[in-house]
């Protein structure tokens, strides 16, 4: 492996989230085709043994080395999966191992860059990998991130951040954006897009994108509620005033208001103007439609009304979001 011009070592332990694992090898794979055979990266995935190590998903994977035997090796990129629990009320934790942050750091510093793959990122803050440094992780484990290790400045919208040569990345699929990230800085802005062309991906997101989406955002939620948010986000052009919501669900508006409290933690209103402001962001980033069609499709009276809700919610207007997300991938 020595020979090897990028090598790419992967960290393995027991219950590790499969797709953070999986997912940049398809990326680097990817690029070697459309390199005309260029190995570009030698992917090894490092483990305490040679043992076959069970993932969350209950697949079992090799590994190829142990990381005794990484530790050998000249590391071009050290990439740090995660790995979570949920608890009796379908809380989502981070799992940090002592033993794996150990190996850690100790391979980091055969490592020319470090980059964490969703919750990984909690591995690298407990290595002191994150001290001083502006980080990302998935959304549901922001908090419990900013808790542990108050001298990381935690920020869980974007999709990833670089900090000079250590790497953060949002939940799951965002691995693939990060590998895109990386592959771009390593092989140039063409490579990237031609890989993420193969991978279907209809763009190469920049790291400033937010990885918020509100359908992601309430987790497990009551039947009742299940059908609101269902009704709410296929109805998006009506009124959808409370008194509405109430008759639809042929309930008073107290109750109403008191299951979108203690279920999603707002109220009808505000979570009625994030749906439709998710439903805006996805048209300007995926059409061309004129500002006046995307508020009267999302359910804003007026391009004032989304224009302002854009401005409080996101500190940006719905013009300067659509230059800076929309993008054409062409070769």
């Amino acid at each position: 492996m020595d020979q090897i011009r990028r090598l790419v070592v992967i960290v393995l332990f027991e219950d590790v989230d499969l797709l953070d694992v999986t997912g940049p090898p398809e990326v680097f794979a990817l690029l070697r085709r459309e390199m005309d055979g260029d190995p570009g990266y030698q992917v090894a995935l490092a483990a305490e043994t040679l043992d076959p190590v069970t993932t969350s998903a209950g697949v079992r994977v090799l590994p190829d080395l142990t990381f005794e035997d990484a530790a050998r090796h000249r590391i071009d990129t050290l990439l740090v999966p995660g790995s979570v629990e949920v608890d009796h009320r379908r809380q989502v934790h981070a799992l940090v191992d002592p033993r794996v942050v150990a190996r850690i750091k100790q391979l980091a510093g055969q490592s020319r860059r470090i980059a964490s793959v969703c919750v990984g990122a909690h591995l690298l803050a407990a290595a002191g990998l994150l001290d001083g440094k502006r980080a990302t992780t998935h959304w549901s484990t922001a908090q419990q991130l900013a808790a542990d290790h108050p001298a990381v400045e935690v920020d869980p919208d974007p999709i990833f951040i670089r900090q000079g040569d250590v790497w953060t990345g949002a939940g799951l699929t965002a691995c693939l954006d990060l590998s895109l990230a990386l592959v771009s800085e390593d092989f140039g802005e063409a490579a990237a897009l031609a890989v993420a062309r193969q991978l279907v991906m209809y763009l190469k997101r920049p790291s400033g994108q937010s990885q918020f989406s509100v359908p992601l955002e309430t987790g497990s939620t009551s039947r009742r509620m299940d059908a609101l948010r269902l009704h709410i986000s296929q109805n998006l052009t009506r009124p959808l005033s409370v008194a509405e919501l109430a008759t639809h669900s042929s309930i008073g508006e107290r109750h109403l208001n008191r299951l979108f409290r203690d279920e999603l933690g707002t109220t009808p209103g505000a979570y009625v103007e994030s749906v439709r402001l998710e439903a805006a962001r996805s048209r300007l980033e995926t059409t061309d439609d004129t500002l006046d069609r995307v508020a009267g499709l999302c359910g804003f009276k007026t391009t004032d009304t989304l224009i302002r809700v854009f401005r409080r919610r996101l500190n940006t207007t719905p013009t300067e979001y659509r230059n800076r997300f929309r993008r054409t991938v062409s070769l």
